[in-house]
């Protein structure tokens, strides 16, 4: 129990203009930092420490948002401050977060390799396993569904063709653009990624699903095996 000198910070007691939830009503969320988000949801923070500078401070011991998608829930009650409920929260927002690509809306067109990798960034990018994707499209070239087909590393033995094109048969797919993370952080295509997706390009030509691009995607950057010349 807090002894009778001590005290609880809270974001309302901030003067107004410094509030996130303020700053949010009157310039909107894009104008908020990373922390005042953060601030926004767990609310409160503890003794002699605002919900915003713990948030200031947490981000800072995980190095940025990386850090808070790939912090388990332990290690994120690890840090001073984040108990089971605070950790839980951060992780259930870091989860949504990810979430909002595998659900594009039904009339998300692929115009270009860059509007695909704009979908697949956000589900990919913070990965520490390889993750081995397809996109499904049908003939106007927009999302049907985004389909996992493995995870590790890729080689033939995991990325089966059958696998790849199970999905796509079964939703009368038109066309599929494949697509996987590299954990490095660099997107620079192995001979594998480019012996598989020859492959699978053929496989494409033979059941009538046209293969339009492999993309894959690093940490903030993306390579279009296609601009690329690949295939």
């Amino acid at each position: 129990m807090e002894g009778k000198g001590s005290f609880r910070q809270t974001i309302k007691e901030m003067p107004a203009e410094e509030r996130p939830r303020e700053k949010l009503l009157h310039w909107g969320p894009g104008q908020l930092s990373n922390a005042e988000l953060m601030a926004l949801i767990l609310r409160t923070g503890r003794k002699n420490e605002t919900a915003l500078t713990l948030c200031q401070r947490v981000l800072g011991e995980l190095n940025g948002l990386r850090g808070l998608f790939e912090a388990s829930l332990e290690e994120l009650m690890e840090i001073e401050g984040i108990g089971l409920a605070k950790a839980a929260q951060l992780k259930a927002v870091a989860e949504l977060s990810q979430r909002l690509p595998q659900s594009p809306g039904p009339e998300e067109m692929v115009k270009s390799p860059a509007s695909a990798a704009q979908v697949l960034m956000p589900r990919l990018r913070f990965l520490q396993q390889e993750k081995f994707c397809v996109v499904l499209l049908n003939t106007k070239n927009m999302i049907i569904a985004i389909e996992e087909v493995t995870t590790g590393g890729l080689n033939s033995s995991l990325v089966h063709p059958r696998e790849v094109f199970k999905s796509a048969i079964r939703r009368s797919s038109a066309a599929i653009i494949l697509a996987h993370n590299h954990p490095s952080g660099d997107p620079s295509p192995s001979r594998e990624d480019i012996r598989i997706t020859r492959r699978l390009v053929e496989v494409g030509d033979l059941v009538g699903i046209r293969v339009l691009d492999h993309i894959i995607i690093g940490d903030g950057r993306f390579l279009s095996l296609k601009q690329e010349g690949a295939i």
